[in-house]
């Protein structure tokens, strides 16, 4: 099953990205590599992460990479990356 990330999770990544950069472009690379590396393995097994509790739908699940949420959507012919949010942060209200 293929993995594609929506343009909202893309924007995340920057922001990411970004933020870590103002004190180590370096670093940054590595954290963006390791969070998107980490989805790949959801090709082969989709429901590897766990439902997200806020959610209460097991089509909308998380995997872990540190601190971040990497929140998906298992649809019928893919995967959906919706959201990369820091474990601080609260999710938004309704499903990405």
């Amino acid at each position: 099953m293929n993995v594609a990330w929506t343009r909202v999770a893309q924007g995340h990544l920057r922001a990411i990205h970004d933020y870590i950069a103002a004190d180590s472009p370096r670093h940054a690379q590595r954290v963006v590599d390791h969070i998107t590396r980490r989805t790949k393995s959801l090709e082969l097994m989709p429901r590897l992460g766990a439902e997200v509790p806020e959610y209460g739908d097991e089509s909308i699940r998380e995997i872990l990479y540190r601190s971040y949420r990497i929140i998906y959507r298992i649809l019928p012919e893919r995967i959906d990356v919706v959201a990369v949010i820091h474990g601080a942060r609260l999710m938004p209200g309704e499903p990405p």
